[in-house]
């Protein structure tokens, strides 16, 4: 049987997500019942980016499913030297699953090319499947529903963006993009033509009106994590600042509106958005980074189960 990966959505139905979604929730609400779920078995995390939520939310997710989870910093390990398909065949000899969290697209499918076990993308330059989970998590906690509800990003179009647009577009929900600058690497015309063709995706600049009927308006930073205090890229980050301050969410902004506020963190009070908005009552995003902890678990669950 071939092994299943959890790369992006390309190779998932909606029904398999909104059960992801569906799963996650149900773990949080009782996580006592799958205390020796992956009892005995082991999480490779390979770590190339630098990482809070999803380092804690796997490890711990593990931990409380009875299993192990092995950390892998990239700089203290063979990956940096050796041919990354050939550490990985090594690696997935060992434990039941990896986890990867990369630089690159390319590296992260030569490990799933390689491997014996599946391969869960922690985020690389172009996807961010297991945040679009926790969040689609979030809004069907508090909207009760996914379907015919609309969100809008506001923000770089990146990784997050990208899998916020498959996913929601796969599952009926509206999703407006408000992204004045198009972070290269993350380009992928092929997820954009395809999310067009379901009418459900659109693209606007006018963030007043595009707020207006949200039921969830999410941002993230404006400079990758990575490059924000690299000293090479400061002349970009200005450009980056100047252009996207209009906007920043902020209370001005969501004036009369009740729509969720999200951010997938880490945040740059400020600059993607304001902090008292952060702080404000239709503000999840501290239990959106909780809810990767419970929608780690139900990714791991069903990859393990299907191999």
């Amino acid at each position: 049987m071939s092994v299943r990966h959890f790369i992006n959505f390309k190779n998932w139905n909606p029904d398999e997500i909104e059960s992801l979604i569906d799963k996650s929730i149900e773990i949080k609400k009782e996580p006592s019942k799958y205390r020796t779920a992956l009892k005995h078995k082991s999480l490779a995390m390979i770590f190339q980016k630098t990482s809070t939520r999803t380092r804690v939310s796997f490890e711990v997710a593990m931990t409380q499913l009875g299993g192990h989870a092995i950390y892998l910093d990239w700089m203290t390990t063979q990956f940096k030297l050796a041919d990354v398909r050939d550490e990985v065949k090594y690696l997935s000899r060992n434990v039941d699953c990896i986890m990867a969290r990369l630089k690159r697209n390319v590296d992260l499918m030569k490990m799933a090319s390689a491997s014996k076990v599946p391969v869960i993308n922690g985020c690389d330059e172009k996807y961010h499947p297991c945040q679009a989970i926790a969040d689609l998590m979030t809004v069907k906690e508090h909207k009760g529903r996914l379907k015919d509800l609309k969100l809008v990003y506001i923000g770089v179009h990146n990784n997050v963006c990208n899998s916020l647009i498959e996913s929601c577009t796969m599952i009926g929900m509206q999703i407006t993009a408000v992204t004045p600058i198009i972070h290269e690497p993350a380009k992928d015309p092929e997820l954009l033509a395809k999310a067009k063709k379901t009418g459900l995706y659109q693209t606007t600049l006018d963030v007043k009106k595009a707020v207006q009927d949200a039921d969830a308006v999410y941002t993230d930073t404006w400079i990758d994590m990575e490059l924000f205090f690299e000293p090479k890229f400061q002349e970009e980050k200005e450009k980056r600042i100047k252009t996207m301050i209009p906007y920043q969410i902020n209370d001005e902004l969501m004036k009369g509106s009740e729509a969720l506020i999200m951010h997938d963190m880490p945040i740059h009070k400020g600059y993607e958005i304001s902090g008292e908005i952060v702080g404000s009552p239709n503000s999840v995003i501290y239990e959106q980074a909780e809810n990767r902890l419970h929608s780690e678990k139900a990714i791991l669950l069903k990859l393990l189960e299907d191999s």
